[in-house]
């Protein structure tokens, strides 16, 4: 059995996350692993991997988070460590050309302290096809692309971007929420999105939905679901501000995640952060 060690330091606003990832081979190593000579950033997968807490502050996505911030407590995570299900994970790290620093300031100078947002999307080819388009150089801005995570048909949670990076998941887009509309100019010469204030997720799409645009298909895994909400758990982000790329998007091109079940994830998710708080 091969055992490599990867000590992954993922600096939130206010906190230091280690993430310490144990690398074993296996069946789900070997389907993450079908374009490994290409994968010089890798890190393969197993069930004993001690798991990033997505402890996103809310109340500000920016550097200078303030003391009202709050975020999932440790007792809380490890409750869910104990709830029955745990994921197999790997961590795939996009090209720094796909990502950059979330922002305490707009391209205008304004502060923004927007509260976290997640943004369900899906991957239409597979999720070594996403890994790939993530960890290839994009020297040109409409190229850039990533998500933060991915999650595959067996429900193997993929970390692509660190959670207090700034993904480009979402190009003209903004968040419709009690405040009016969210969004967040980075660059004068762009739209503004909700990228500064989001966690990125996709959903690796089914074989009949991939490389098409039907209006739906056959949908997600259970496995997908489950770790969909167990994910989303270790966060404090509220279930009004989890969201969808058809949501979010602007230009209504957008149709992602097709055959999504929200009431589905709901009750996942209401069932994990339950078993956090007792």
């Amino acid at each position: 059995m091969l055992r490599v060690w990867l000590a992954l330091a993922m600096t939130i606003p206010a906190l230091i996350t280690t993430v310490t990832l144990v690398v074993t081979s296996g069946a789900t190593q070997k389907s993450l692993q079908s374009a490994q000579p290409t994968m010089n950033r890798a890190a393969r997968t197993t069930q004993s991997v001690n798991v990033p807490q997505l402890q996103l502050n809310r109340g500000s996505s920016s550097a200078s988070a303030g003391a009202g911030s709050t975020m999932l407590e440790n007792s809380a995570a490890l409750a869910l460590s104990d709830s029955g299900y745990r994921p197999k994970e790997a961590v795939y790290l996009a090209d720094p050309s796909n990502y950059d620093q979330r922002v305490a300031t707009d391209s205008q100078g304004n502060p923004v302290d927007n509260d976290y947002i997640v943004v369900l999307h899906e991957t239409v080819g597979t999720v070594m096809s996403a890994i790939n388009t993530f960890q290839t150089p994009h020297p040109n801005d409409d190229d850039q692309v990533s998500y933060h995570a991915l999650i595959a048909s067996d429900g193997t949670i993929v970390y692509v971007v660190p959670p207090e990076q700034r993904a480009f998941g979402a190009g003209n887009s903004a968040f419709l929420s009690a405040k009016g509309e969210e969004s967040v100019s980075t660059n004068a010469e762009f739209s503004s999105s909700v990228n500064n204030f989001a966690y990125h997720i996709s959903l690796e799409t089914p074989p009949d939905g991939q490389l098409n645009d039907n209006p739906g298909h056959t949908g997600y895994t259970e496995a997908q679901y489950q770790s969909l909400a167990w994910l989303i758990a270790r966060s404090t982000i509220p279930e009004e501000r989890i969201t969808t790329h058809r949501e979010v998007d602007r230009s209504g091109s957008r149709a992602d995640p097709r055959s999504f079940e929200t009431d589905r994830l709901v009750r996942l998710l209401r069932q994990y952060r339950g078993q956090a708080e007792n």
